[in-house]
């Protein structure tokens, strides 16, 4: 008699089809100044326990802590300041999109990432409804310190776990995505694509990740800049309609619903872009991360200038959504 674990992995094997038959509208596009009306500048303490000080767009924007015109969105951490101990941390960025979406496909034209020790920069989407965990958590680019492959985990409630086996490149890191369960950890899957993260992205030009969200699946994808097979919708950028096909190739990274109910776990999603220094994972990995002697709060006290490329260039995120 077959179990149903085989059965989970038929299913987690066969998700893609129908969904690469649809094709998605262009619902929004955000490029330079656009980022500024459409995204909240947040102040409140970092969740995440950083080495951080966030400020609200008016400081940012004098500060040249964000900066955009008609073509690029740049956010950064500062690198000028020795920190004083009695601060909240560097002053740094955390922005979030006034709407949410469910099912959709993000493309974000990304030309650098922060980079180096001490960091903690994410692209990610939560509930707007929340509270958090509720609602789901879906964590696109993420990495800390001098990591070379990008991470993309789900975090969620109970009862919601991925399958081993699934229509992936990346490496499965863990399965279990209740935030209840190993700290937190979430299920993640690394990706194997060279230049997915850190200071590889960036010397390569960057490139493009698209995300799929629906009731099928969750998948990303990843194109360095200078890829030969990333596809011309992808490459072109602001499309009007948009329809996933096989010359996308294979995911990054999928989590699939066999394990998980998806109605129940996730709802419309705010996109968040952030970046934190230290905190519960990179401070915690600072000491091996090949970063040199001390701890994390002194090297990002300390240490202005090691921040230097600690900051995001968005060439475009545009949103793409299925017909109604």
């Amino acid at each position: 008699m077959l179990s149903q674990n085989f059965f989970s992995i038929l299913i987690a094997l066969k998700f893609i089809p129908t969904a690469l038959s649809q094709s998605y509208t262009q619902n929004a596009h955000f490029k330079g100044r656009d980022f500024l009306g459409a995204f909240n500048w947040e102040t409140f303490d970092d969740p995440t326990h950083g080495r951080v000080n966030f400020v609200d767009q008016g400081t940012a924007l004098n500060t040249n802590l964000s900066y955009a015109d008609s073509d690029v969105f740049i956010m950064r951490a500062d690198y000028h300041q020795i920190v004083p101990s009695y601060a909240r941390g560097r002053d740094s960025i955390r922005i979030t999109s006034h709407d949410a979406w469910g099912d959709s496909l993000l493309i974000l034209d990304l030309a650098h990432m922060p980079e180096g020790c001490a960091t903690w920069p994410a692209y990610w989407t939560i509930s707007k409804n929340g509270p958090w965990p509720q609602g789901g958590e879906i964590d696109i680019i993420e990495g800390v310190n001098l990591n070379s492959n990008n991470l993309a985990s789900l975090h969620t409630t109970t009862n919601c776990t991925m399958p081993q086996a699934r229509n992936q490149s990346g490496q499965v890191i863990s399965t279990n995505c209740d935030t209840a369960v190993n700290y937190n950890q979430g299920c993640g899957v690394a990706s194997t694509t060279p230049n997915s993260y850190g200071s590889g992205f960036n010397n390569n030009g960057g490139g493009w990740i698209a995300t799929w969200r629906s009731p099928n699946a969750i998948s990303h994808w990843f194109w360095p800049r200078n890829a030969p097979n990333v596809p011309d919708e992808i490459r072109q950028g602001d499309c009007g309609v948009i329809t996933p096909g096989d010359n996308w190739g294979m995911p990054d990274a999928t989590f699939v619903w066999s394990q998980c109910d998806y109605n129940s776990h996730f709802d419309p999603h705010q996109i968040i872009f952030d970046l934190t220094l230290c905190g519960d994972w990179a401070g915690n990995a600072f000491p091996t991360a090949g970063c040199g002697p001390g701890n994390c709060q002194d090297f990002v006290d300390n240490n202005p200038d090691a921040f230097q490329n600690a900051f995001w260039e968005i060439n475009s995120l545009t949103i793409y959504t299925p017909p109604s």
